[in-house]
């Protein structure tokens, strides 16, 4: 089971407060210069896992309402991050041609309708939503609040609305659905509130509950947050004031420095490192901050992503199977919150956490993520496909599914006992039997986006992305170009 709305709020808060021979494994103890996507030579296990990915995507989802959960095969809630994720996807199936573009059409405006038409209200039980924003969790069928701990989240409308302006640009033909699709996405992403979730401007609130009202922290330091702050400035109806961008970036100083080799702006988990990402193509645009580093926040990830392979080297915590080729820790689910003794050593095993190894923090108990190596595969392809070769060769019959990698695995976990998620699997460890899909996601979209750029180049086109850019001050790369046309 995943963790409840109030742990992964706590787990939030403490983030946002704690601010086998391959030819492209050459020279990978060091970093390579950040360089284009590669468009050729994609190795087999990449091309089999994009396809996997994507059909839990298209398999989970509920083709009524378009609902995407948040882990499955086992019965879940709906998490609107995961319809994001779902969004996008659905682009990269057609043309990939798993699915055709009529079965994208058809999925996607069932998505949108059901967004632009659930209740929007400030009720406990009886609503999606309030002002534009929806709640972090629904419930797959009635698609309204799974529960009275859940929150209307900042962070997770966003990540929703990363995949709505992606239908946007991408369903860009003549058509009557088409063109539904793009009116559709236009009046939800209009009618969002930016300015209402400015509690303390100029930051921007994490969320808001009806009871609790305003979450009483903000979006600052890095971390995923960097999306909220585009799509906000970039409103066209709602948009927050310019000095949202600069009390944003002012708040980075606290996690810039070296870790394991590395100086770059950290945080803990790979995956803040890679969700603003999946949308936004950020190689050779620089926003202030940027220009006084000298570098741009793809460089940024690509050492984040080196860093932690560094750290895995080095395995401070002499955990079971860490390597060169055997890396990556984000946020995950886990054996369960346990305690284990061996001899006199004392090990603590968590369930779902925001583990990371960072300058910032490290949370780390032995369990594996291959998201956090997939999620990076354009920052360091070099790296990364070395390390998804070698987990599918080393444990791919327990940890490979029909839906690609699951979640994580732990080999250092072999305590017999009532686990919370996963199973033990002799000779292997604890192994997880979901998979989530806010990790499912930038596996499939990153690859794609190494592959050939492809949801980079379709958010290119969207305006409202463009402008939320531009006004945070980013400048250079496809940002001086003529816009691409829509």
């Amino acid at each position: 089971m995943r963790m409840n709305t109030l742990t992964r709020f706590a787990i939030a808060l403490s983030l946002s407060l704690a601010c086998v021979a391959n030819p492209l494994v050459a020279q990978a103890s060091k970093p390579k210069p950040a360089h284009a996507v590669a468009s050729t030579q994609v190795p087999p296990l990449i091309d089999d896992l994009e396809h996997r990915t994507f059909n839990w995507f298209w398999d989970s989802a509920n083709p009524q309402n378009g609902l995407v959960p948040d882990h499955y095969p086992t019965k879940s809630f709906a998490s609107i991050a995961a319809v994001g994720f779902g969004l996008t996807a659905y682009g990269v199936g057609a043309e990939r041609g798993y699915i055709t573009r009529d079965q994208a059409v058809e999925r996607t405006l069932a998505t949108l309708r059901f967004f632009h038409d659930a209740p929007q209200n400030d009720s406990e039980d009886d609503a999606a939503g309030y002002r534009g924003f929806f709640y972090h969790f629904l419930d797959m069928d009635s698609g309204k609040r799974f529960d009275r701990n859940v929150e209307l989240s900042t962070v997770d409308t966003s990540l929703l609305l990363g995949g709505v302006l992606f239908a946007q640009s991408y369903y860009d033909r003549d058509t009557p659905r088409e063109k539904q699709i793009r009116q559709l996405a236009d009046e939800i992403y209009r009618r969002v509130d930016w300015t209402w979730v400015q509690a303390r401007k100029p930051l921007i609130t994490m969320g808001w509950t009806p009871g609790g009202k305003f979450i009483p922290h903000d979006w600052q330091g890095y971390n995923e947050g960097m999306l909220v702050y585009i799509l906000a400035l970039g409103s066209p109806t709602h948009a927050v004031g310019d000095d949202a961008w600069k009390a944003w970036t002012s708040t980075y100083n606290r996690t810039w420095g070296e870790f394991h080799g590395q100086t770059f702006l950290n945080f803990a988990p790979l995956f803040g490192h890679q969700f603003s990402h999946v949308w936004v193509d950020f190689r050779g645009i620089r926003d202030a901050w940027n220009r006084e580093k000298g570098l741009d926040y793809f460089e940024n990830s690509r050492r984040a992503t080196y860093s932690q392979r560094a750290y895995a080297i080095a395995n401070p915590g002499g955990w079971t199977g860490y390597g060169a080729n055997m890396w990556g820790i984000s946020a995950s689910n886990g054996p369960g919150g346990l305690v284990v003794k061996s001899g006199d050593k004392e090990r603590t095993f968590h369930g779902y956490t925001a583990r990371g190894a960072g300058l910032d923090y490290i949370s780390d108990d032995g369990t594996l993520v291959p998201m956090a190596a997939g999620g990076s595969i354009p920052f360091a392809p070099e790296i990364v496909v070395p390390a998804l070769e070698e987990m599918k060769q080393r444990y791919g019959k327990d940890i490979y599914t029909k839906y690609g990698f699951v979640d994580a695995f732990n080999p250092s976990f072999h305590s017999k006992t009532d686990l919370r998620t996963g199973k033990l699997v002799p000779e292997l460890g604890w192994v997880d039997t979901v998979h989530l899909g806010i990790d499912q996601g930038p596996i499939v979209l990153m690859v794609e986006n190494w592959r050939s750029g492809f949801v980079w180049n379709v958010m290119k086109k969207n305006p409202y992305v463009r402008k939320g850019l531009e006004r945070a001050g980013f400048t250079g790369g496809w940002l001086d170009e003529a816009p691409p046309k829509p």
